[in-house]
């Protein structure tokens, strides 16, 4: 049963959000200390007009700052002068608003990737590390759109919302500052607005974030279609079926356009109130503000001023409605990044975990009892001891809870009662890297990456030279079918090494497995896919890779167990059965 999804609220968002842009806080303050010289140049611009109407076109005399360079202050002379001032005035505040934007844009792309990726990365590292249950139940490609898409909230949030919030309120405050000192009643009037659209602001902010929330939940229930029709394209043309998976993607892909297009609605909706409040207050004090200038209160170079000034005023006002739905877009991702991130392993490690350099191989099962999430148990009280350099058989019939068996020894879960031992150390109390660096583990589905061969072989070891991942090959038997590929070691293998044969798939994956070189090995069904030649090609690499080395080989065909020296059959998740023999090493078999 899957969990209801976590709430944060506001102020606890943008608090982790800012938390996890610590340390590129020094590019952001730049930032925002650009962003801030945008309101002194705006300030600037409308002064020329202002400057025009009342001295060239009026008779107010020019400002002081200007007396210097107009020695007399009259005359044609001077007013040619005045305009040639005025003209360059406008140039070069017009330069200087270019340049201020030009390096804000460039910082902010700056600052912008470097938050996302940097938040990408710690969700990848993260979700890596959480415990295959969380995967099981959720689903890879959840996972995926939260680290590609929901992970851009940061920058959102931050550099597109935050830092253009407090210009904008640095903004607001000057340009109330000069309008009050031109006209404080109509500074007073323009204000008149703001009860009203917070109001507004508070009845559509949660209305937007459950919307943004629906709508991210579906996108990525249709991104989670893609990426299983596409991992199995296969079965999907084996069995025809792509008319059906077309129409699957598409019915989730149209609910998640609906609810797109609510919130879009929503959205234009609230930018449709701003607007028309900001409208009321320009028309509010246009009106009074005529009225100051007929009865001679104000010039009309003021009440231009004080017009040009109330709309850089509004602009704060104004962009609220569209940054709204994009700030309540991003919080509502933000949340879900942030829900991904708390989630936390199924197997921790313990506080006082020990070291493991290298175990001998000894293993032990005490009275284990397991089952998947809030299912039924899938092993019941399963005890036996396996010594060190013994080869295992676990036999049994699908579902039976062989590999179960095995992915408790390697800790991808925990049991749910009783112990399972390494060398007589619980595994809980061993460190969990270390734990897992003990197991060489060859699939019944080999798993190999979209790289070259060499890269593959090379990933059963970090640091592995070229000479060592050859031997490892030519102990695999791969040597020679790498050899006559075009590339050699770097011929790419394809996404999932589907360039290959089932075969020399397996042969790379015994590869990897003998350079590793790890005490204990873990074969889960390595010859079920493949045809009897190479069964005994692959059974002969792994007769040698066997060797001084405690061995599981799960398999459904008894040739295959043939020569273990412990059979363990499982059935219905209970160990029903066993055969010891003393060939290398002896073996203990306890039923449970």
């Amino acid at each position: 049963m899957s969990k209801k999804p976590p709430r944060y609220g506001s102020l606890t968002l943008y608090g982790r959000l800012l938390a996890e842009a610590r340390p590129y806080w020094p590019h952001v303050i730049a930032f925002l200390l650009l962003s801030l010289l945008a309101t002194p140049l705006s300030m600037l611009a409308p002064v020329p007009l202002k400057i025009a109407v009342d001295s060239f076109i009026g008779s107010t005399p020019p400002p002081r700052f200007l007396g210097f360079l107009l020695p007399n202050g009259t005359g044609p002379q001077d007013d040619a002068r005045l305009l040639l001032l005025l003209a360059g005035m406008v140039i070069a505040v017009a330069l200087l608003t270019h340049l201020q934007h030009m390096s804000a844009t460039l910082l902010k792309s700056y600052v912008g990737e470097r938050l996302v990726n940097g938040w990408r990365s710690r969700l990848f590292r993260h979700v890596q590390r959480l415990s295959l249950s969380y995967h099981d139940n959720q689903g890879t490609s959840d996972s995926t759109y939260r680290i590609q898409y929901d992970a851009q909230s940061i920058q959102t949030v931050v550099i597109d919302s935050l830092v253009p919030m407090i210009s904008a309120a640095w903004m607001l405050g000057c340009m109330l500052y000069v309008t009050a000192r031109i006209s404080p009643r109509l500074a007073l009037v323009a204000l008149t607005i703001t009860p009203p659209l917070l109001f507004v602001s508070a009845v559509f902010r949660r209305r937007l974030r459950q919307q943004w929330r629906d709508v991210r939940k579906l996108e990525s229930s249709a991104h989670s279609v893609v990426q299983e029709v596409l991992g199995a394209v296969r079965v999907v043309k084996a069995f025809g079926r792509e008319d059906h998976e077309h129409d699957r993607f598409m019915s989730r892909a149209n609910t998640g356009m609906a609810a797109r297009l609510r919130a879009a609605l929503a959205e234009n909706f609230f930018g449709l109130m701003v607007g028309l409040l900001t409208a009321t207050g320009t028309a509010a004090v246009l009106f009074i503000g005529a009225r100051d200038v007929r009865s001679g209160r104000m010039t009309v170079g003021n009440l231009l001023l004080v017009i040009a000034y109330l709309a850089k005023l509004y602009d704060p006002l104004k962009s609220l409605g569209k940054q709204l739905g994009t700030k309540q877009r991003a919080l509502a991702s933000a949340e879900r990044a942030f829900a991904l991130l708390d989630e936390l392993p199924d197997v921790p490690d313990r506080p006082s975990a020990k070291p493991l350099l290298r175990a001998l191989g000894d293993v032990s099962f005490r009275d284990v009892c397991f089952g998947y999430g809030d299912g039924p148990a899938v092993l019941h009280h399963v005890s036996f001891d396996v010594p060190a350099g013994a080869r295992v058989g676990v036999a049994g019939r699908t579902g039976a809870g062989k590999t179960t068996l095995v992915n408790l020894l390697t800790r991808f879960y925990d049991p749910h009662a009783g112990q399972v031992l390494l060398d007589g150390v619980d595994v809980r109390d061993y460190r969990l890297a270390d734990l897992r660096n003990q197991f060489a583990i060859v699939l019944q589905e080999p798993v190999l990456f979209a790289a070259s061969i060499a890269e593959n072989i090379g990933y059963g070891r970090a640091g592995a030279t070229r000479e060592e991942i050859v031997a490892a090959a030519r102990a695999a038997d791969a040597h020679r079918f790498i050899e006559n590929l075009p590339q050699g070691y770097d011929t790419p293998v394809g996404e999932r090494g589907m360039c290959l044969s089932g075969g020399e798939r397996q042969r790379i994956s015994l590869a990897r497995a003998f350079l590793k070189d790890a005490p204990i090995l873990i074969l889960d069904e390595p010859t079920s896919s493949v045809d009897l030649k190479t069964e005994a090609a692959i059974l002969g690499a792994m007769e040698r890779l066997m060797r001084g080395r405690t061995a599981f080989l799960i398999a459904h065909r008894p040739a295959t167990l043939e020569g273990c020296d412990m059979l363990l059959r499982i059935e219905n998740g209970r160990l029903v059965a066993g055969r010891a023999e003393t060939t290398n090493a002896p073996a203990a078999l306890v039923p449970g």
